[in-house]
């Protein structure tokens, strides 16, 4: 198979899966141009409600395709850099699902993503200590938001992989499934989001990532959207709530 994302909606569920097996999944060119496009098409999609990324195969992503790097690393970094931004913009609850190799280009797609579910066995690292490549200070950031200075300086400067447990203990991964249970985990736990309201959780993911400034919009958007009255009478009525608010406002 050639390289390529693909892509499937089931149960208001996206998944977008890295397909470039010859190479762990490492992310070509046009595997990075392709992401921002596709994920724009999702977020569109009143039917998707949440958003999982995955690697085919046994691996995650081992980052980007070396021999880009080799022809222009300023644009190769620049095509990874839209990419994990659109990713971190995406603006509905978002989730890495994680086996094998987690590495360079990898990490940064995860970390884009709200929440990193992992199995274990994955092996996660940031490595350009090893290419003499500068990491993206917007990367950077986001990682540090994740882990901390201490464990973002340490991934930085030595490159080395880290196991899924070690990153578990540093909050680089939010859950960790024994081999064989990551698959039903996140079906299970995607179905959960796809349940609850948009507008809990669009508001709860500017404020975690440090919007703090839209306090009143979201208050007019809580007022018109009906959401709250409908969880309330489904919490009392002892039922399933109906939530109608999109993102699209």
């Amino acid at each position: 198979m050639e390289p390529q994302l693909s892509h499937d909606v089931v149960d208001s569920v996206a998944t977008v899966v890295v397909h470039h097996p010859a190479k762990r999944n490492a992310m070509t060119a046009a595997m990075w141009r392709a992401l921002p496009p596709l994920l724009d098409t999702l977020a569109a999609d009143p039917g998707v409600r949440a958003l999982v990324l995955t690697g085919a195969g046994g691996t995650f992503c081992a980052g980007a395709d070396i021999s880009t790097l080799r022809k222009s690393p300023e644009e190769a970094q620049g095509l990874a850099v839209l990419a994990e931004e659109a990713l971190a913009a995406f603006p509905k609850p978002t989730l890495a699902a994680i086996r094998g190799h987690c590495v360079g280009g990898g990490s940064q797609l995860a970390a884009a993503c709200d929440l990193r579910f992992a199995e274990e066995g994955a092996l996660f690292g940031v490595t350009p200590a090893k290419l003499g490549i500068v990491y993206p200070a917007s990367s950077t950031r986001r990682l540090a938001g994740l882990v901390g200075p201490a464990t973002t300086k340490y991934l930085l400067y030595s490159g080395e992989l880290i196991d899924a447990e070690r990153a578990l203990r540093t909050g680089l991964v939010d859950e960790l499934l024994p081999a064989g249970e990551l698959g039903k985990r996140v079906a299970e736990f995607t179905r959960i989001l796809a349940s609850r309201s948009q507008l809990t959780q669009a508001a709860a993911k500017e404020f975690a990532d440090g919007r703090a400034d839209r306090d009143a919009y979201w208050a007019e958007q809580a007022r018109g959207s009906g959401d709250t009255g409908e969880g309330v009478a489904a919490f009392l009525e002892r039922r399933q709530p109906r939530f109608t608010w999109t993102t699209s406002g």
